[in-house]
């Protein structure tokens, strides 16, 4: 059995937001940079950014800006349906893995979101063991983490 034989589950979250779902994914894909938790979880640290763009199409970036003029991507747009989802790579990983973002209308003034971050065979042991904006990487769960912190802060945004 090889390291890419190992099944590495995806990561999946669940929440549901106080808004319509094309406010939902306007926010979460316009203002990326007023509601994303930038500190700790971005390239860069919130002091240094910004911004945070999205070209919205497929092969399209996201991407953090920083004040001194560099950029980091975070991801490639693999899929664009607005506003019911989005799917792209994730970087920040080394080795790519992808998130996928689908939001799902329950009435007129709140939206089910789902992630789910996949594609964790792909890395090595010590890729998935990796401090990432917390510690432990995702062999400790620290991906878990950072993906209910981080939509958390959009639906505390949105609220």
């Amino acid at each position: 059995m090889t390291d890419l034989d190992v099944v590495r589950p995806p990561i999946q979250r669940t929440i549901e937001v106080a808004a319509d779902r094309e406010r939902t994914f306007r926010v979460f894909v316009d203002r990326l940079a007023e509601w994303w938790p930038l500190d700790p979880f971005s390239v860069g640290g919130g002091a240094r950014i910004a911004s945070v763009s999205v070209d919205r199409r497929v092969g399209g970036t996201v991407t953090e800006h920083w004040h001194d003029g560099t950029s980091h991507d975070w991801g490639t747009l693999l899929a664009w349906d607005p506003p019911a989802g989005l799917t792209m790579t994730w970087n920040v990983t080394g080795t790519p893995t992808e998130v996928e973002l689908r939001f799902a209308a329950l009435d007129a003034a709140r939206t089910r979101v789902d992630l789910e971050h996949r594609g964790w065979e792909r890395l090595s042991p010590e890729e998935l063991g990796e401090d990432c904006a917390l510690p432990g990487g995702y062999t400790g769960g620290a991906y878990s983490t950072g993906w209910a912190t981080i939509l958390a802060a959009l639906k505390e945004h949105l609220r």
